[in-house]
């Protein structure tokens, strides 16, 4: 069953960027249309799409990215079972993190979640902050 709320982020180049979700992060491709440029990506119970600018149905009326990076203002938080792998991964890819891994407390009420997470770029610089749970603590 699809989620509520799957992002689409507008794509400079629809192949590096499906490389680079699928080879190097671990996302799969539920499915695709390369006519379009676009695939509809997975990892865990996180869903994505990317959609190659110029190519299919594309939004313009001043809602695309213009510049490097795309999605300013924005990051999205996508949890999975370990980081560890991802951060592997990225660094034998030759990919630098955005934001180094830190574990980090959030308080909700009086209790405070506990999220090890890092954040990385894509490549056309949208961001995303993956997380594992550590758990929870009282304030």
């Amino acid at each position: 069953m699809p989620n509520d709320l799957v992002p689409e982020f507008a794509v400079s180049d629809w192949m590096r960027s499906r490389r680079f979700y699928c080879e190097i992060l671990g996302f799969e491709y539920v499915y695709e249309r390369a006519e379009d440029g676009f695939s509809y990506l997975k990892l865990g119970g996180a869903e994505l799409m990317i959609d190659q600018i110029g190519t299919g149905r594309t939004f313009d009326d001043g809602h695309l990215p213009d510049a490097y990076p795309f999605g300013r203002g924005l990051n999205v938080q996508i949890k999975v079972d370990a980081v560890a792998p991802m951060i592997k991964a990225l660094r034998a890819a030759g990919i630098d993190l955005y934001l180094a891994l830190e574990d980090r407390w959030y308080r909700k009420g009086d209790i405070e979640l506990g999220n090890r997470q890092f954040v990385v770029a894509d490549p056309d610089g949208y961001l995303l902050r993956f997380y594992q749970d550590i758990g929870s603590r009282t304030v």
